[in-house]
């Protein structure tokens, strides 16, 4: 090989590189959420000690990756707070008639910022509110036929008025999304 053809392999092989990188960069930043900060500035300004107090009501749906809807389920709520800490029991009821509950332990930790523990949450759960906007994230246990798996739930809520929230979360094991669910909540 001369020193031309050397040249423009190398150059051929510098810009197959590059273009792979900048794919694999940009493929890269649309799996991150802007920070919940970026919402510092928005209104209705949310306050989970008030919003999750007293009844609520939520429908919503689980889709897998495909988009397929898995799943639509209505969910009771009943949430109580005293102080820092508060009770948000929630009772699903899906679409083939079976049933859930999961009650969370949640606590206010100062500046916006929440934990929260359930039976079936892996470790504790932490969250932030900024804003109109609360995301969430923590691990579930998630039984599926004869088996449970850990997964992580992305979870993202918004204030749309003093009744309304919209929730969506991604649900992803490994790095790799398995699916979503979407809620609305509503409070009477």
């Amino acid at each position: 090989m001369n020193a031309s053809n050397l040249t423009r392999w190398s150059r051929q092989w510098l810009g197959t590189k590059m273009i792979f990188a900048w794919a694999l960069a940009i493929g890269l930043s649309g799996c991150s959420s802007p920070p919940v900060e970026h919402y510092a500035d928005t209104q209705p300004t949310l306050d989970l000690r008030t919003y999750f107090n007293g009844k609520l009501t939520a429908h919503g749906l689980f889709k897998d990756r495909s988009g397929e809807v898995i799943k639509r389920f209505v969910v009771d709520m009943t949430g109580a707070w005293q102080g820092e800490e508060g009770v948000l029991d929630e009772r699903f009821t899906y679409s083939d008639g079976s049933q859930e509950r999961r009650v969370w332990r949640l606590k206010h930790l100062g500046n916006g910022r929440y934990s929260g523990q359930a039976d079936d949450v892996v470790g504790t759960a932490s969250g932030q509110v900024s804003g109109h906007a609360f995301r969430w994230q923590y691990t579930l246990s998630l039984p599926v036929d004869d088996q449970v798996y850990e997964v992580q739930f992305d979870d993202w809520m918004y204030l749309i008025d003093d009744k309304t929230m919209l929730n969506h979360a991604k649900m992803s094991k490994w790095g790799i999304e398995l699916g979503e669910v979407i809620l609305s909540f509503s409070k009477p």
